[in-house]
């Protein structure tokens, strides 16, 4: 459980003395547990994996906005500080497709399909089972390449 694999880089940093990394985890400890918290107030479950992973992508978006502000600002300290944290954090998100691996798997799933064109497009998508689902996994990309473009051509 991600839960568990954070908390044990947390003992691991504390050994270590990686003031850096212990205080980004204990601070993704505490946002996890208010999250746990406000979920048990509005009576649903703990936060499993899919919902600790989205907050933590949540938690690099607001400090990638810090960077971006401290540089205008010209304060290297903080940008070098947020831009530790997003590293430290990021560890814990499952490896991001690149570009070419993106494109491959498009291609592949147009290759099987027989898809020809735009109007075949259903047929894409729809090939894993359910449409909802390859519509999910397609989002979950988009979002964690955010002010990125990507265009789905079928060739």
């Amino acid at each position: 459980m991600l839960r568990d694999d954070i908390n044990k880089a947390l003992t691991e940093a504390m050994k270590a003395k990686n003031e850096r990394a212990v205080s980004t985890l204990r601070m993704v400890n505490s946002t996890l547990k208010n999250a746990d918290i406000e979920a048990r107030g509005a009576g649903k479950q703990p936060l499993g994996d899919a919902e600790v992973l989205s907050l933590l992508q949540k938690m690099i978006k607001q400090r990638q906005e810090s960077v971006e502000l401290y540089q205008k600002g010209a304060r290297a300290d903080l940008v070098k500080q947020e831009q530790e944290e997003i590293a430290i954090i990021s560890g814990y998100l499952p490896k991001q497709m690149s570009d070419d691996e993106m494109k491959a798997a498009i291609e592949a799933a147009v290759k099987e399909t027989g898809a020809a064109g735009m109007k075949d497009m259903g047929k894409v998508i729809g090939r894993n089972g359910s449409v909802a689902k390859a519509l999910r996994t397609l989002l979950k990309v988009v979002a964690a390449r955010e002010g990125e473009s990507i265009s789905l051509e079928i060739v």
